[in-house]
């Protein structure tokens, strides 16, 4: 278990020297590399050979739930654990179906970071206490209903979904995601046709309803 190899994956260069600082407090922890974008991983990846992965979700780019998805269908043994800021279970959800061995809130304690490392490099997975809460059971069925079809979006769908759902115009969607406007426009068309939804109103509406949006 000594001298584990990390890569941290965050476009924030404070939020990547912060992890450098905590993970290297861990005795634990070896040889620490970095990128800011979704796109460099696979590459880096089979450069510096990490034994695991700490990836940010919300990136410009292709995204993180895009970049899992790549690096295991490039690195089936790659280990990938999620350290986002989104501590909703339909975030945990998507993050593990691409690939993911574990999934940490940004808004946990330090010593969780290092915990869940430890486990997933062990082989094991790692969510973090509470991040699985479910829905109230009034809404259960309709959660479901809706989770299913939204498992259909793309990992890159997921993103505009969610930030268009959040009350977004496509501009403003196009800008955070270093995507074109078109490009965007057309998501939100595949979107909507796929959750029979016709206006942001039912995004929103939906997007509620799985915990993405707070009531």
């Amino acid at each position: 278990m000594n001298n584990i190899k990390v890569l941290l994956v965050d476009d924030h260069a404070v939020v990547r020297a912060g992890f450098r600082m905590l993970l290297s407090a861990q005795d634990f922890i070896g040889e620490i590399s970095d990128v800011d974008r979704g796109e460099m991983v696979t590459q880096e990846y089979a450069k510096f050979q990490p034994d695991v992965v700490v990836m940010d979700l919300s990136m410009p780019g292709i995204g993180g739930l895009e970049a899992i998805r790549r690096l295991i269908k490039q690195n089936n043994n790659a280990i990938v654990l999620v350290y986002s800021i989104h501590d909703e279970a339909i975030y945990v959800e998507r993050a593990m179906q691409a690939g993911a061995k574990g999934y940490v809130s940004k808004n946990s304690a330090p010593e969780i970071l290092a915990e869940a490392v430890q486990t997933v490099v062990k082989g094991e997975l790692y969510i973090e206490s509470g991040l699985r809460a479910e829905t109230g059971h009034t809404a259960q069925n309709e959660a479901e209903q809706y989770r299913e079809v939204v498992d259909l979006l793309s990992p890159r769908e997921f993103d505009v979904f969610c930030l268009v759902a959040k009350g977004m115009t496509a501009h403003e969607a196009s800008e955070q995601l270093c995507l074109g406007y078109k490009t965007v426009a057309n998501y939100n068309t595949q979107i909507k046709h796929k959750l029979n939804a016709s206006t942001a109103a039912e995004l929103a509406h939906i997007a509620m309803v799985l915990g993405i949006i707070k009531h």
